[in-house]
C-alpha cells in the first residue's frame, strides 16, 4: 500500500506522516524535504523539475511496493496528472489530501519559506506564484479543524478499510 499524501507547504504532511509511522511501523516514510536533500537534490521547483522529482518518487516506491513495504508520502505533488500517474503506476496507492487555508499555512510557515516568498525571495511558490491543483482524492485530511490524533486516527481507519 502507498499512501501520497499531497497538499500545501505546511498543510502537515510531514507531521502526519511522521506520527503515522510511529504507530505503524510496517510503513516506510518518504518525505519531500528529505529527498529534496538526497536524491532529487539536482532539481530545482520549475513545473519540469516538480515532475521529475515525483517520477523518481514514483520508481522509489514501486521498488518498495515490490519488495512488499508499505510507504507513505509526503510531498507538495501540485499536479493531477503526477498524482493519477502514481495510482495508476503503483498497486494500492491512495491519494490522500491534506487540506488547509493558505492563509493558515502562511501563519504556520515553520520552515520561513511564505515569510521568503513575500519577500521576493523564493519566485516560483506553490499556491501563491506556482499552481497547486485539485485533486481526486481518496481521503481528505483538513488539518485547520482536525487536530493531529484525529488525522492520524483519521488515516488509521482509512488503511484498514483498504486492506
Amino acid at each position: 500500500m502507498v499512501l501520497w499524501l499531497t497538499g500545501l507547504s505546511g498543510s502537515g504532511k510531514s507531521t502526519i506522516a511522521e506520527e503515522f509511522v510511529k504507530r505503524n511501523e510496517n510503513f516506510v516514510l518518504l518525505d519531500g524535504d528529505v529527498l529534496r536533500n538526497g536524491l532529487c537534490k539536482d532539481l530545482g521547483f520549475s513545473d519540469e523539475d516538480r515532475v521529475e522529482n515525483l517520477r523518481r518518487i514514483r520508481e522509489v516506491c514501486k521498488l518498495f511496493v515490490k519488495e512488499g513495504k508499505n510507504v507513505i508520502t509526503a510531498f507538495i505533488s501540485p499536479f493531477e496528472e503526477d498524482r493519477q500517474l502514481a495510482k495508476k503506476e503503483i498497486p494500492n496507492c491512495y491519494v490522500i489530501n491534506v487540506e488547509c487555508p493558505l492563509e493558515v499555512c502562511e501563519q504556520r510557515d515553520v520552515k520561513g519559506l511564505y515569510k521568503k516568498v513575500r519577500a521576493g525571495e523564493i519566485p516560483q511558490f506553490t499556491g501563491i506564484s506556482s499552481p497547486f491543483e485539485n485533486s481526486k482524492a481518496d481521503l481528505i485530511l483538513n488539518t485547520d479543524v482536525s487536530n493531529l490524533e484525529r488525522c492520524v486516527n483519521g488515516l488509521i481507519i482509512f488503511c484498514k478499510g483498504k486492506k
